[in-house]
Parts: structure tokens; C-alpha cells; sequence
């Protein structure tokens, strides 16, 4: 069975949906990880957080084992990256989240 794209997208936005439905335990973000991935920007926990959970909403869509690492690698520059914005139907957000990736990453 083959999937179409608005089949992936409405898949996409569900998970997104749930993921966006508060945990018992919040999504933990740590400065410790912020620099870890190089990033020379100001630490801004709610920018880092809406950054990492793209990356994990997409290593929860394909469920590849170095996806959340490579998406998240050189502070959210790759093109892995930008894979995952597409693939979560993220590309309305682009320019947004560039502005995000520059205020914390300071490319």
C-alpha cells in the first residue's frame, strides 16, 4: 500500500497533534544540549524546544535511528533539517523557524 501525499500530510498533522497535547513530563531541554550541537546564539529554552520537536516528530515518522541526530546536527542547519520541515508540512513555518535557527544559532 501506497501512501499520497495528503494521506503523509494528514498522518504528519496528526502526530503533530498528539506531540502537541502536553505530557505528563514536559519535553526536557537542556543548555547542556544547546551547545553540544555548537550553536553560538542566545539560549532560548521555548525556541531550542520547538526546534528539537520537529526533530523528534520526525524521527517519529520515519523512526530511522540517526534522523533525530542529523536533524538536529550543526544546530539545525542541515538538510536534514529541512527534510523534516517538509515532510511534517512544516514549509509555511520556513521562514519562522529560520529566524528561530538564527537567533539561537547564529549562522
Amino acid at each position: 500500500m501506497h501512501l499520497n501525499s495528503l494521506q503523509l500530510c494528514t498522518a504528519a498533522l496528526t502526530l503533530a497533534l498528539v506531540a502537541a497535547v502536553p505530557a505528563s513530563t514536559p519535553h526536557h531541554v537542556s543548555r547542556r544540549s544547546f551547545f553540544s550541537l555548537e550553536c553560538k546564539g542566545v539560549f532560548d529554552a521555548a525556541i531550542f524546544a520547538r526546534l528539537d520537536r520537529i526533530c523528534d516528530d520526525c524521527y517519529n515518522l520515519f523512526r530511522e535511528p540517526q534522523l533525530y541526530t542529523l536533524c538536529r546536527s550543526d544546530c539545525f542547519t542541515t538538510l536534514f533539517f529541512k527534510g523534516c520541515v517538509e515532510s511534517l508540512c512544516l514549509s509555511d513555518e520556513v521562514e519562522e523557524l529560520d529566524l528561530m535557527i538564527d537567533f539561537i544559532g547564529k549562522r
